[in-house]
């Protein structure tokens, strides 16, 4: 086979007008040129909103760093003309000047889109007929952001690694879908990881880009680790009046507790699909606690569950069990099933790893405002990929792939333009399996209306 370089009308990520589609249709890129307007200079010919975009496109399709946005570039049929690197170094620069303005600004656009995003997405919406049974679910979680480099800020973590330790907030789609970024505070490597006003921080912006107000009620369940079982964060929880279920550490005399509680008070722990799990219950030690200092109507429940085959045992496994608790403001429902519900906060480490996979890995700017400009790019990037299965395809097992496979099986997706009277036509190869999944979420954005402006 000879290979050479020669005009083409091929495009390699014509999927991409799934993203595309999707900042359309919720007015992102209204939201964000309006918002970012301050920071445009006379003349310029690139919008800031613009370039933010072509950024967060970036990073959906993969890329992790300024230079990637070459691949965006390549393709003005479908992603229109992309800046310069320098000139997105330089807006980049312009914004970390004031960067608590410009956060506040890519906020406030992000919050009208995502107002947009769910109210067109109607009974699929996360937030759609919330109640005190069905509440809006946010999760809380650090995580650690290697950096290779001397950056600004960058310190040694409690892993004894180097860089940064961002806490981050996460709307839960539920088991139909996957999830998107609702906050992200950048922090130094050495940050406390249950530090409450950090907590508290993430708690108002999540809660802010929710749409629902600052004291939500029990309509919204908030959701963190260990690390949010400190009394201060759980007293903003109960002054904001929302749901919680919070994983709680054990004191010290645990196995004097354990060891009051009847057999018969132990009840069976569901797996997440309901059916009883072997070797596991769950029980409640409410009563036999001092809960004076904490927030009136906290609920402490314990889990017991023998480790499994070949599981190391630790020196607080009480007569062959292991056993963890979390503590919630819950006060109806079976105990198995808010245990089950608290489980399923580990879906937040699958948000944060499709984060990482979408820009967060790697914090590539000098200094720290920039990084947090970054993040905020991070959001969006998440943002648009979550909106776009939420929109095109909320009934698809499409929905809930990982950025890794979207992009390989929808993003990549090979075709050809052509123009035809006066109208451009992207001709998806029909050699790809996935071609019919992308013409048909394609078809219904462009059925949604277009935003008002």
């Amino acid at each position: 086979m000879h290979v050479d370089v020669a005009p083409s009308a091929a495009v390699g990520q014509a999927g991409g007008v799934l993203l595309t589609e999707t900042v359309r249709s919720t007015g992102l890129d209204q939201a964000l040129s309006a918002a970012l307007a301050p920071w445009r200079r006379p003349l310029a010919q690139h919008d800031p909103g613009k370039i933010l975009l072509d950024l967060a496109l970036t990073l959906a399709l993969g890329g992790d760093c300024l230079t990637d946005v070459a691949t965006v570039r390549a393709e003005p049929e479908v992603y229109g003309l992309v800046a310069s690197d320098p000139t997105i170094s330089r807006l980049l620069t312009l914004l970390a000047r004031d960067v608590d303005a410009a956060e506040r600004a890519i906020n406030t656009a992000r919050r009208q889109a995502r107002e947009t995003a769910w109210a067109l997405a109607g009974q699929h919406a996360p937030n759609h007929a919330v109640t005190a049974k069905n509440p809006l679910v946010i999760d809380l979680d650090a995580t650690l952001v290697t950096s290779h480099s001397e950056k600004e800020d960058a310190r040694a973590t409690f892993k004894k690694g180097f860089g940064f330790h961002p806490l981050l907030a996460f709307a839960d789609h539920g088991e139909g879908g996957a999830g998107e970024m609702l906050a992200c505070l950048l922090r130094p490597g050495n940050a406390g990881s249950n530090t409450a006003a950090d907590h508290k921080t993430v708690i108002r912006e999540a809660l802010s880009q929710a749409g629902l107000g600052g004291r939500p009620g029990k309509k919204v369940l908030i959701r963190i680790d260990g690390a949010g079982s400190t009394k201060k964060t759980l007293e903003e929880l109960a002054r904001r009046r929302v749901s919680y279920s919070v994983e709680y550490t054990l004191p010290g005399n645990t196995p004097e507790l354990y060891r009051i509680i009847p057999e018969h008070i132990w009840e069976p722990a569901y797996d997440p699909d309901g059916t009883p799990r072997e070797g596991a219950d769950v029980a409640e030690l409410t009563g036999l606690m001092d809960l004076a200092q904490w927030p009136k109507g906290m609920r402490v429940i314990v889990r017991r569950e023998r480790p499994h085959p070949g599981a190391q045992l630790r020196f607080e496994d009480v007569d062959g069990y292991r056993l963890t608790a979390f503590a919630t403001n819950t006060a109806r429902g079976p105990l198995a099933d808010l245990e089950v519900r608290h489980r399923r906060r580990a879906r937040c480490e699958d948000r944060i790893r499709a984060a990482k996979d979408s820009g967060l890995r790697n914090l590539p700017l000098k200094s720290f405002a920039q990084n947090r400009i970054w993040c905020q790019i991070v959001a969006l990037a998440s943002e648009i990929t979550a909106w776009m299965g939420l929109l095109s395809l909320p009934d698809s097992p499409a929905r809930r792939w990982e950025p890794k496979r979207q992009r390989l099986r929808l993003f990549q997706t090979a075709a050809t333009i052509a123009r035809h009277a006066r109208t451009r036509i992207l001709h998806l190869t029909d050699r790809s399996r996935w071609a019919p999944i992308v013409q048909a979420a394609h078809a219904r954005l462009c059925a949604l209306p277009a935003p008002a402006g």
